[in-house]
C-alpha cells in the first residue's frame, strides 16, 4: 500500500515538473525581437544590359577593280591616320593616267595654235571656244585618271584598329568590295535602355545634380576601371518595348573594349526619406511579400507590403507599412498569425546594421 502511495506521489511530482518546464519554455519562446522601419535617404545601383560601340567604326572598301598586290597590315593591328593598308595593282590605272596626260598636252598645244590663228582672224571665235572646251575636258580626264591611281592605295582615314582581313594577296576584287573594317576605340559608347518610370527618375536626379556618372561591368563580372558619363538620350520611346535608349561614353585608353562587346551599365539611383526593413523579417506567400505586424495588444498580424526596391539584404517599402508600426524582426518561422508575443524592441538602426553585416 505504501509503495502504491509513493509511486503516485512520484508520478504527480514528475507531471508537475514537466508542466512547469513546458510553461517556462513557452514563456521563453514567447519573446520575439521587434522593430520599426528605418527612415533614411539611400541609394542603390541598377544594372542595364549595354551594347558597346566604337566612336567610329567604318567599312574599308575598294574604290577600283583589280588584284590585291600588297597587304601592309595585319588583323587587330593599330594603325595611324593616313597609313597604307592595301595596294591594288596600279599598272592599268597608271597607263590610263599617262594617256590622259598626253591628251592634255595635245589639247594645250592645239589651243595655243588656235589662239594665234584667231588673233590673225584666220579662224573664228567659235573654233577658239571649242579648243578651250577640249582643253578643259582633257584636264578633267587627267584629274579623274590621277584619282583612280590614288584609289589603288587604300589608306586609313583615321587612327584605329584593323578588323578581320577579308581577302589575301592576289585576290581579284570589284569596286565596292569590303576589305576590312576600322574602329576607333580610344573611347567607346555604351547603349542601354530605361523604362518610362526609370527615365523620369533619372531626369529628376539630373536636374538636381547635372549629368549622372555611370560605371560599366564587363562580361566577366569585372568592372571597367574608367567611369563614364551619360551624354545623350533618344528623342522618343520605342513603341514596342516602352523603353528609351541612353548613350554613355567611357574612356578606353587600354583599348580593352571593342565594337560589338556587351556589358552592364551601372546607374546610381537616389531614394529620399524612404522606409527600409530587413529582408529576413519578411516571408513570401503566393508571390506576395508579407511581414508580421505587432498590434497594441502584442498580437501578430500578417500584412502584405509592396516593395519599391531590393537592396542587399534589405527592402525599400513602397506601401503597406508605416514609419510608426512595429513588426517582427526575427523568428517569423516560429510564429502564427493572431498569436500573442512578448516583444523585445530593437532600434531600427541596430536592426538594419545586424541584417547588412
Amino acid at each position: 500500500m505504501n509503495r502504491i502511495v509513493l509511486l503516485l506521489v512520484f508520478i504527480a511530482l514528475a507531471s508537475f515538473s514537466a508542466c512547469h518546464s513546458k510553461q517556462e519554455q513557452k514563456s521563453e519562446t514567447g519573446k520575439f525581437t521587434v522593430t520599426t522601419p528605418l527612415v533614411k535617404d539611400t541609394s542603390f545601383i541598377k544594372e542595364y544590359v549595354a551594347e558597346i560601340q566604337s566612336l567610329q567604326n567604318i567599312e574599308i572598301r575598294a574604290k577600283v577593280k583589280g588584284y590585291i598586290e600588297s597587304i601592309h597590315v595585319d588583323e587587330g593591328q593599330l594603325v595611324k591616320a593616313g597609313q597604307l593598308l592595301f595596294t591594288i595593282r596600279p599598272k592599268e590605272y597608271e597607263a590610263e593616267l599617262l594617256k590622259a596626260r598626253a591628251n592634255l598636252k595635245t589639247a594645250e598645244l592645239e589651243l595655243q595654235n588656235v589662239r594665234k590663228l584667231t588673233e590673225k582672224n584666220i579662224v573664228s571665235q567659235t573654233e577658239l571656244d571649242a579648243a578651250e572646251a577640249k582643253l578643259e575636258e582633257a584636264k578633267a580626264e587627267e584629274g579623274l585618271a590621277a584619282l583612280y591611281v590614288s584609289y589603288t592605295q587604300v589608306k586609313a582615314p583615321f587612327t584605329g584598329t584593323i578588323d578581320r582581313l577579308k581577302f589575301k594577296v592576289g585576290s581579284l576584287i570589284d569596286e565596292g568590295t569590303l576589305l576590312t573594317t576600322l574602329s576607333d576605340n580610344k573611347e567607346v559608347y555604351a547603349y542601354f535602355n530605361l523604362s518610362e518610370s526609370e527615365y523620369l527618375d533619372y531626369q529628376s536626379q539630373t536636374l538636381d545634380k547635372g549629368k549622372n556618372s555611370v560605371s560599366l561591368m564587363l562580361a566577366n563580372n569585372r568592372p571597367h576601371p574608367y567611369p563614364g558619363v551619360v551624354e545623350a538620350v533618344a528623342g522618343e520611346f520605342d513603341k514596342n518595348t516602352g523603353n528609351i535608349a541612353f548613350r554613355a561614353r567611357f574612356p578606353n585608353p587600354d583599348l580593352l573594349l571593342k565594337q560589338g562587346e556587351t556589358g552592364k551599365v551601372q546607374l546610381k539611383a537616389d531614394l529620399k526619406n524612404v522606409l527600409i526593413i530587413p529582408q529576413k523579417s519578411t516571408f513570401e506567400m503566393q508571390d506576395r511579400i508579407y511581414v508580421y505586424v505587432v498590434d497594441k495588444d502584442n498580437v501578430v498580424k500578417a500584412r502584405y507590403i509592396s516593395i519599391k526596391q531590393k537592396i542587399t539584404n534589405l527592402y525599400v517599402i513602397e506601401s503597406g507599412l508605416s514609419e510608426s508600426e512595429t513588426f517582427l524582426l526575427e523568428g517569423i518561422q516560429n510564429i502564427k498569425e493572431d498569436e500573442k508575443i512578448q516583444p523585445v524592441f530593437i532600434a531600427p538602426k541596430q536592426a538594419i546594421a545586424s541584417s547588412v553585416n
